[in-house]
């Protein structure tokens, strides 16, 4: 793909985005899509979000989990960038119409103290940069359609990495800990849309151990030239399955003594 390709597609995105209405799979229109490429689209977006005012506030990691590592045929979990507009106050509700197919995942948050980056990046570097851990749920939403309708054919990694990694918004419990307070493989949480669970699950399920999600991030961000920063959140992946989230869902995820969050859809 060329720049002008990359840029084309990110328009498209910020459009689809912006309207409501989704594009079809990057993966036909540009059937040599690679990798690099995908990322190259998310930056382009991500340039367009700042240059209309936006401000980075975080990263998100997904794919974290062999569940749906194995779903999408890869061996490596991806990425996205959170704004400052994707930020949302425990138990607020989403304005209806905001997202075209909102889902959540309950994740455990990192919020840093000190900027990360580097090759060499070690699971101590993670620990000594973090500020606290706390409970969170990431809104995931797709403007790349899921199913191509005419070939049947589903989104590849490099339609959700072209699309902020399927990123839509982060949501904190109001709980802090200290990065050592818990053993983080053991930290869970039932998770329950309108008062039934839908879905359980421990943070082991998170690469073994979401701090190695983190450093997984500082890593790959320094093969493109990018840096964790003090101050930003990092999703550090989900693990449970993504929960559907029509308009007038409630969510609430019970991380039992590490805290809750809710959010709901109007």
């Amino acid at each position: 793909m060329t720049p002008q390709d990359h840029a084309a597609a990110a328009a498209d995105l910020l459009r689809a985005e912006q309207t409501g209405t989704q594009i079809g799979l990057l993966s036909q229109r540009f059937p040599q899509i690679g990798m690099d490429d995908a990322y190259a689209i998310q930056t382009a977006l991500a340039e367009a979000k700042q240059e209309a005012g936006r401000t980075v506030i975080g990263w998100k990691i997904g794919l974290t989990s062999k569940a749906m590592q194995y779903a999408l045929n890869i061996d490596v979990p991806d990425s996205g960038i959170l704004f400052d507009d994707m930020h949302f106050a425990h138990g607020a509700q989403i304005p209806k119409g905001r997202f075209i197919q909102p889902r959540v995942e309950a994740e455990i948050a990192f919020v840093m103290k000190a900027p990360l980056s580097g090759a060499n990046v070690t699971r101590d570097d993670v620990l000594a940069a973090t500020d606290y851990v706390a409970p969170s749920l990431e809104i995931l939403d797709t403007r790349i359609r899921r199913v191509d309708a005419d070939t049947g054919k589903t989104r590849t990694v490099f339609d959700t990495i072209s699309d902020n990694a399927a990123n839509a918004g982060v949501v904190l419990g109001d709980k802090r800990h200290p990065v050592d307070a818990f053993d983080l493989r053991w930290v869970g949480a039932i998770t329950a849309r309108n008062g039934e669970v839908e879905e359980t699950g421990l943070g082991a399920g998170v690469l073994n151990d979401p701090v190695e999600s983190v450093v997984w991030l500082a890593r790959r961000m320094d093969h493109y030239g990018q840096q964790i920063q003090a101050g930003q959140i990092i999703l550090s992946g989900s693990f449970i399955r993504p929960v559907e989230c029509p308009s007038g869902t409630d969510i609430h995820a019970d991380f039992g003594r590490f805290g809750e969050v809710k959010i709901g859809f109007e």
